[in-house]
């Protein structure tokens, strides 16, 4: 196994981006086998990398999954659960959907071993886009489209603004930055419409692209990077 450089080190395995790993490297943060480490440093194989205390595993510990996930799979770990996400992927090593996806609907959902990511992306998930193509069981009414984008009442609460785009005579596609539980499809009973296929096509930066249902893929360094910047913010 080739060396690595530290910043990379740090940001293959999760626990930041690059820039934040040189601005800890710079404040001496970082240790490599117990010394202090210098920015550009480049960590041997074996190596033990610590951050403060914490010590930071290699990126082959740590699993990042962007999965298609289809109609009729729910979106948990609890193995009691039949159709269970994570018995469906049947990935080697243990792995816990990040947030949820409703069993009526499909398209994408990140999975990962990393519990640290799991709960940063989830306590900051009113910063984060996710986006859905919708289509409904009759015609849009542009007063239909409007109302949605200011947000009506759900769950007790009126929904965030969001964004909107008609796509068809009854489909269209939204990007929301909250969770609420099937919010989507109550958001389109309180106005009077069914939702007959719902689909989500990206979390923030991470899109389901040409997969198909019951596929998945594992995140790139370029996507993993992303979102431990995004996490920073």
């Amino acid at each position: 196994m080739e060396q690595r450089r530290l910043n990379k080190y740090l940001a293959d395995s999760g626990f930041c981006s690059r820039r934040e790993a040189d601005r800890l490297i710079a404040q001496g943060q970082v240790r490599v086998n117990g010394r202090v480490a210098a920015i550009g440093q480049r960590v041997p194989p074996g190596a033990q990398v610590k951050v403060g205390e914490q010590t930071i595993d290699a990126v082959s510990d740590k699993v990042y999954l962007a999965v298609y996930k289809p109609v009729g799979i729910v979106s948990t770990a609890d193995l009691r659960e039949r159709d269970n996400i994570v018995s469906f992927i049947n990935y080697p090593a243990r792995v816990y959907p990040v947030g949820r996806l409703d069993k009526d609907s499909e398209g994408l959902i990140l999975l990962t071993s990393d519990g640290d990511i799991v709960n940063r992306i989830l306590r900051a998930a009113g910063r984060h886009e996710k986006e859905y193509e919708v289509r409904v069981d009759k015609p849009l009414t542009q007063a239909f489209l409007d109302r949605m984008a200011k947000g009506v009442p759900v769950l007790g609460q009126v929904t965030l603004p969001c964004r909107l785009r008609k796509t068809g005579p009854t489909s269209f596609n939204i990007i929301l930055v909250q969770g609420l539980n099937r919010q989507i499809r109550r958001m389109c009973e309180y106005l009077g419409y069914t939702v007959t296929h719902l689909r989500r096509v990206r979390i923030m930066h991470i899109t389901l692209g040409k997969m198909r249902p019951g596929q998945w893929r594992l995140l790139s360094q370029k996507e993993l990077q992303a979102l431990m910047k995004t996490l920073e913010q």
